[in-house]
This record gives C-alpha cells, structure tokens and sequence, in this order.
C-alpha cells in the first residue's frame, strides 16, 4: 500500500506529461507516480515511463473511465488526482495531502475559481459554465464546494473505495463533489493558482457537448440524491395544474349546478392522481435512500478496517525485509 498515490489519467499529453511529472516527483518526492493512459496516439506512455511514472492502461475511452480503472486497482492512504496538460501547480499538492492525512478530510478541493481561473483560461464559455454549475450545485444540494469542476483533487483511501464511478466522461468530476456532499464526507479547499494550457497542448473538453453531458449529469444525480424534492416539485406542478383549471369547473357548478366542461374536470382528476403518485414516489424512494445512507455508513467502517489491516501488513513486510 502506498502512502501517496499520484493519479494522472492522461489522453494525448505528450507535449505536457514529463513536466507535471517531474513537477509532483519534486512537490511529493515520496509519493509514487501512476499514468493511466486512455489511448493516447502521440507517444504519451513512452515519454511518462522515461520520467519515472508507474504506466497502466485503460481502453474504454473516457476520464471517467480512467478513474473508475485507477480507484479500484490501487491502495494508498492519500489519493493526489491531477491532469496531465501541466494546468495545475504541483507545490498545492503537500497542503492537499495534509489536510487529508493530519486533518482526516475525506476529499480536498484544488480551488481555481477563487485565484486566476477567469483571467488564465481563455476558453470560451467555460467561465461562465463553471459559474453556473457551482451556482446550480451549491443550491441544489445546499453545500459551498468553491471549485465543483476542477481536476485536482485529494481523497483519502475510505472516499477511494466507497465512490461508485457511474460516468465516463468528464462529469466525473461532478459526480465526485454531489457524491460527498450527499454522504456527509468532509470536504476541503485549497486555493491554487491555474493556468492556461502550454502553446501546442490542446484541450479535449467540447465546450458545448461536454457542457450538456454535465448539466445532464446534475439533472440526474439531482433525481438520484434527492428524490423527496425531485418528484416533491413534480407533484406541486401537477397539483397546481389541477387545481388551477378544476377551479373554474367548481365554480361554475356552484352557480349553476351543472358540469359543462367534463373533460376538463376528468383531466383535472387524472392530474391530480398523477401529483399524488409523483409525491409517494418521492417519499418512497427517499425512505430507500435513506437505508443506503445507513448502509454506506457502515461500509465506511468496513473499509477503515481494511485500510489498517493493509497498513499492518505493510509495516510486517518492512520488517521482515533485512
């Protein structure tokens, strides 16, 4: 098990890769070094063995991939996730691994949005994009995660090893933040200082597909985390509705003592069975929720325990080693 894992998914960073390497190699001379390259064309793998990185592979195409690949084959008590396209200064990286190691937070946010983001990242649409999913989360699920996108990130062996990795792609990121929001993990901020990609590395984010694959993946986890509120503003629209055009329809009997609209009466009815199914779903589904919260938490103690069993076994073999 080692103490420090670095964790660089790399797609095509050649111009880039020895760098940040060399870069955490200083920052984290302890720490060892794992390049998952994801079908890289330009000699990326090559060119991080000759820096010293440990390199594996992953063949289905996509970051969220990658980590779901590197989260389950390695063991470490603190987890350093960066990208590969030299954008993250590697001297955040011992204050992130303090906070995990002497601190016990279960993840540690590299925060760009706070320091030079807006004024490095020339991309266009992406400032206002990260603003409006951090916006749109932190209302959503009532938390202040400062940066909800950003690739560097710190976690501790326990956040590792209970994350279910559902996307492919880079709403993996996402996912990661509502993830810890929703079981109650302790979340911290380091402030980094960003900046733009080196001239002749490319970016593989797609500002506008990736932007609707990400607001999709809020709607979703939306849905998934927090039913109760999910099918409880569903049942209200419905109800509303229902009750804005039977109304009327009441309305007019009282006065008159006849129902001349009946299919608006009978719809009203359907609706109105519809807002009650929505609201019972909800209240279903929370309650189940609910469970796997209990359930996760005593996973939690499961993989504690098996943290230190890795740790006593390592200590055992240093040991025995003469």
């Amino acid at each position: 098990m080692d103490k420090i894992a670095v964790l660089i998914p790399c797609y095509n960073e050649s111009e880039t890769i020895a760098k940040v390497i060399n870069d955490f190699q200083t920052a984290l001379p302890e720490a060892v070094i794992y390049v998952y390259d994801n079908n890289s064309s330009d000699g990326t793998a090559r060119i991080a063995k000759k820096a010293g990185a440990v390199v594996r592979y992953e063949y289905q195409q996509g970051k969220g991939n990658v980590i779901r690949r590197m989260f389950r084959e390695i063991d470490a008590c603190v987890y350093v996730m960066a990208d590969g396209d030299d954008t993250y200064p590697a001297d955040a990286a011992p204050e992130m691994v303090d906070k995990v190691l002497q601190m016990g937070a279960d993840m540690v946010v590299g925060d760009r949005l706070s320091s030079t983001y807006y004024e490095e990242n020339t991309r266009p649409f992406h400032n206002f994009g990260n603003s409006i999913v951090r916006k749109s989360i932190n209302r959503l699920f009532k938390n202040d995660i400062k940066d909800i996108m950003t690739g560097y990130r710190a976690f501790s062996y326990e956040f590792v090893k209970t994350f279910p990795v559902l996307s492919d792609g880079f709403e993996i990121e996402t996912e990661m933040s509502i993830h810890a929001v929703d079981k109650k993990m302790y979340v911290e901020n380091v402030v980094i200082d960003y900046r733009d990609r080196p001239e002749g590395s490319e970016s593989k984010l797609n500002t506008y597909s990736d932007g609707f694959k990400v607001l999709r993946t809020i709607f979703n986890l939306f849905r998934i985390y927090r039913p109760m509120s999910f099918f409880g503003i569903i049942a209200a629209i419905l109800a509303a509705l229902s009750l804005g055009f039977f109304i009327p329809v009441m309305g007019t009997f009282i006065q008159t003592g006849l129902v001349p609209n009946m299919p608006t009466l009978l719809m009203c009815g359907f609706t109105f069975i519809a807002a009650i199914v929505a609201f019972f779903t909800g209240l279903m589904l929370h309650t189940i929720l609910q469970k796997n919260k209990q359930d996760f938490q005593l996973n939690l103690i499961r993989v504690d325990r098996e943290k230190k069993d890795l740790l006593e076994k390592g200590l055992a073999v240093r040991r025995w080693r003469p």
